[in-house]
Parts: structure tokens; sequence; C-alpha cells
């Protein structure tokens, strides 16, 4: 079983035997956990009233769904069935411990600027879905494929969130001393940097999410 399995996932003829440019296509595009599964929503609209606040909780996620993707993936022939998911919030909850005190030991700031929403990547469904669908179904190698692959699905839809709100709510972006400013013939809509901007943006981020993506119904399966 383990030849066949191996085989399937990692043989000849591109990444994983070309099941790992699959695996990131639909993480990042056909089945991105923001803009299409709606997913992880609360730190979508909590953290994305700055652009580097988006930033830091895409590499976040990114950095723990890689993580808990690889450990449950490397023990998945040896997790009983009946204790899986809270061996999975475990792997999980070290990652998460281990990205939050870098951030309270390196960035401080930006760890208060967060908040707890850092922590709560422990309960967010994307990494407890992936490892429970896919990490524990498939070899090491791919599921790293689908860690990345659903981090930067996530990551790059809150950057663009982030950099929207910020930029139309304070009329500037700023990021590692650099600047874009809008001029001073804009005025700064405070609802954007708001909750309700938030909802709005992220709304209009799906709408133009799906007409990008066309109907795909009758393709894949």
């Amino acid at each position: 079983m383990s030849n066949n399995s191996s085989c399937m996932t990692c043989g000849s003829g591109g990444l994983c035997g070309g099941k790992g440019l699959v695996t990131l296509k639909e993480g990042v595009w056909t089945s991105n956990p923001l803009a299409i599964q709606v997913l992880g929503i609360c730190s979508a609209l909590a953290v994305t009233n700055k652009l580097s606040n988006s930033l830091v909780m895409g590499a976040a996620l990114l950095f723990v769904c890689v993580g808990s993707n690889l450990f449950v993936s490397l023990l998945r022939k040896h997790i009983p069935h009946r204790i899986r998911m809270i061996v999975e919030v475990a792997i999980i909850a070290t990652f998460v411990i281990l990205f939050n005190e870098f951030l309270k030991a390196y960035y401080w700031e930006m760890s208060k600027q967060l908040g707890p929403y850092v922590g709560l990547i422990i309960t967010n469904c994307i990494v407890m879905g992936r490892a429970e669908a896919f990490a524990l179904q498939n070899p090491p190698l791919v599921s790293i494929v689908d860690g990345v692959a659903n981090g930067i699905g996530y990551g790059v839809p809150l950057a663009i969130i982030g950099f929207l709100r910020e930029l139309f709510g304070a009329g500037q972006v700023a990021l590692f001393g650099w600047t874009l400013e809008l001029g001073s013939w804009y005025t700064p809509n405070q609802l954007m940097v708001l909750a309700p901007g938030a909802f709005f943006v992220f709304g209009v981020l799906i709408a133009i999410f799906n007409v990008l993506k066309g109907d795909d119904t009758e393709e894949g399966n």
C-alpha cells in the first residue's frame, strides 16, 4: 500500500507526479479558502485595517498550516483514529505558540496590534480542515504543498483587503519605510478602517474573484 500511495502522489512527471500542481492550484485559486470557501473571515475582517497587520497574519497562518500539515502527515499512520483531532489541535497549537512567541520577542508592537488573533489560529477552520481532510490522508511532501497553497490562498486576499482599507481609510499605505499616498485631494474615509468597511471590501473582493474565476463546476470532477 505504501509503495502504491507513493507512486500515486510523488511519482515521476512534475511535482509529486502532478498532484502537487493540482493541490497548489486548488489552494491558491480553485478552492481558495477565503474568497471561495469563505473560511477564517473573523481574522480577515479584524486585522486588515493595515497592510502590515494583514501580511503578518498571512505569514502566521502560512507557517502554522505548513508546519501542522507536515507533522500530521508524518504521524498519520501512528495516530489512533479516535484521538486524531486532539493530536491535530495539539500540533497546531504548538506552531501557533512558536509564531506568537517569535512575534513577542522580536516584533512586540506588531504583537500588541494583532492582539489575540494570532492565538485564535488554533481554532481557525482552514488549518484544522487541511490537517484533517488532507494531511491525514497524504504523504509529507504534498501535504507541505497543500499548506503552502492554502497559506498563500489566505494571505494574498488578506493583503489586498489590508492594502485597500488602509489606502482609502488613511489616505496612504506605509510599509518598510515605503509610503504610497493618494494626495491632498483625497479625504480619508474613516468607514474603511471600521468593521463595515471590512465587510464592504471583502464582499467586493469575493465578487471580483468569482468573476475572474468563472464557472468551473463542469471541470475537474
